[in-house]
């Protein structure tokens, strides 16, 4: 949930493990914001495939490093198959 908005605020997100973790916020972005964007005209597999890219790449350097990574290119080489007819 997020907070009321109020005029003349600087907006600024607070860190909270379930609804605003901070390894899923950068600057004043969050993750599932991007996520949302980025996914908006696709369905099925490749919004997740897109989605969890996203989001191993957001956050690898801020929580689980290498492996993080080694997941966005699990869910990358997923997405390419699909894309490519092969999966």
């Amino acid at each position: 949930m997020r907070e009321p908005y109020v005029e003349n605020a600087s907006p600024q997100i607070v860190s909270d493990p379930v609804n605003h973790p901070a390894h899923y916020t950068a600057g004043n972005v969050e993750c599932i914001d991007a996520i949302k964007a980025a996914t908006e005209d696709l369905i099925g597999i490749e919004a997740v495939c897109t989605g969890n890219v996203i989001k191993y790449l957001w956050r690898w350097k801020r929580k689980n490093g290498v492996e993080d990574l080694r997941k966005a290119r699990w869910y990358l080489e997923r997405l390419i198959g699909e894309a490519e007819g092969n999966a």
